[in-house]
């Protein structure tokens, strides 16, 4: 996927030239800076930044204190006088100094441009973005229409069967990577995008070149892997509107808007510090129009695209969260059960060869047989994972080499799980798989 091309010119940029200069005036109040260094921060190449330098200078709000070379990207520009008086009047007005926004209506434009490139996914690129997870075919056929849908996904089952891993799962298949901007520009506000909590940066950052160039990448745009926010418990309808920070005067995007062009998951659905049905309203308009609206603090109302993959994961029952006309608006709602035993022993197997220890069926076998059997107690897709770490940790513990033993899964289980936990939850049928059955498992990477 292509980057978006660098401007040549500030016009090009789409921003007002009083837009990028307070910038610049804000980040020189913090010190002196060579024109390199100033495009550098601004994203910018400093051919198409210097006509504003110069014109700053001819209004004495810059000074060149010396520098380098003979040419302009290399002096040493500083603040005068009247330049950090300037500077105090744009910090009031909001106090962001960072890369130079990108318009919304680029913004828009670029993002609606790549979904239409974007395609659809068939079974071989579906299966290799699940080619760290074990994941029967009945789920991917299941998740691959749903996913070219680009449609709400309802993934509800009981806990521990993977519905979060699945969600990233998706993340994957729908493709490595794609690009958002540092910041983008609504009516002179400035909205951060870039969230290196949520987003994943893949290129190194490079100094712009100090001639114009003509086919080099925009850099107020950040090459990053498909991301997949996440979102549990805490989530409350304030998180997917723009954050304000009154101190700064510049806004953050929501969760929704970061998590443009990847996969929004929340997690733990029904469990939040709000109603369901408060959150599903506030869900009803992007899921059926594929728009958001946003608002800023001085009552501007904007359109932003919804181009996200939206998963609800819950383990309650779903008919108990949403009516009828939400349900409606989620076409896709996919149960993700137990796993039978054939599945269970492969994800054992797997989390063994993770952590480097010998796979043994027949150990499997015995866990079946004496703790989960004669309880009625079901088998989860995390229990492997978490059996096995409790085995390595009392391995360490007593100074032995790690491995797999009936007398150390039974002090695993013993301290894992609660006495009579799982009675009256179906038995595993050691028969064979069920039509409906899927199960999900992380391959840990250690």
């Amino acid at each position: 996927m292509s980057a978006p091309r660098a401007p040549l010119t500030l016009e090009a940029t789409g921003l007002s030239a009083s837009v990028v200069e307070q910038i610049l005036i804000k980040m020189l109040f913090g010190g002196e800076l060579t024109g390199h260094a100033a495009a550098d921060r601004l994203r910018l190449q400093f051919p198409v930044l210097e006509p504003l330098v110069e014109r700053v200078r001819q209004e004495r709000l810059v000074e060149v204190l010396g520098g380098n070379g003979s040419s302009a990207a290399g002096y040493r520009y500083a603040l005068t006088d009247m330049g950090r008086d300037r500077a105090r009047q744009y910090l009031d007005v909001n106090q962001y100094a960072g890369p130079a926004p990108v318009p919304l209506a680029t913004y828009v434009e670029e993002m609606r441009a790549r979904a239409q490139k974007r395609g659809y996914i068939d079974r071989i690129r579906l299966r290799e973005g699940f080619s760290q997870l074990i994941v029967s075919d009945a789920m991917l056929e299941q998740l691959g229409p749903a996913t070219n849908a680009n449609k709400a996904i309802f993934l509800y089952g009981p806990p521990g069967n993977g519905k979060t891993v699945l969600a990233e799962g998706l993340g994957r298949a729908i493709g490595d990577e794609m690009f958002i901007p540092h910041a983008i520009e609504v009516s002179g506000q400035i909205i951060t995008m870039f969230d290196p909590v949520n987003h994943q940066p893949l290129d190194e950052e490079q100094a712009p070149p100090s001639i114009i160039a003509a086919d080099v990448p925009d850099r107020r745009w950040v090459r990053i892997k498909r991301p997949v926010v996440t979102v549990g418990g805490e989530l409350t309808l304030d998180m997917l509107d723009l954050t304000f920070n009154p101190l700064a005067r510049f806004y953050e995007a929501p969760l929704q808007l970061k998590a443009n062009g990847g996969v929004f998951l929340v997690d733990d659905f029904g469990r939040q510090r709000m109603r369901p049905e408060d959150l599903l309203n506030r869900w009803i308009v992007p899921l059926e129009s594929r728009v958001d609206y946003l608002t800023l603090h001085t009552g501007k109302k904007f359109e932003v695209p919804f181009d996200v993959l939206t998963v609800f994961a819950t383990n309650l029952d779903p008919a108990s969260l949403a009516d009828e006309a939400f349900l409606r608006r989620i076409p896709y709602k996919i149960p993700v059960t137990d796993p039978t035993i054939e599945e269970f022993t492969r994800i054992f197997e797997m989390n063994c060869h993770n952590r480097r220890l010998q796979f043994h069926q027949v150990m499997v076998a015995y866990l079946y047989r004496r703790h989960y059997k004669p309880l009625g107690r079901a088998m989860r897709s995390c229990h492997p994972r978490d059996l096995l770490d409790q085995i390595a940790a009392l391995c360490r513990y007593r100074g032995i080499e790690p491995q797999v033993t009936r007398e150390l899964l039974d002090a695993a289980c013993a301290s894992y799980f609660v006495d009579g936990c799982g009675t009256g939850d179906r038995a595993v049928d050691p028969k064979g798989p069920r039509r409906s059955s899927a199960s999900v498992n992380r391959m840990e990477i250690h």
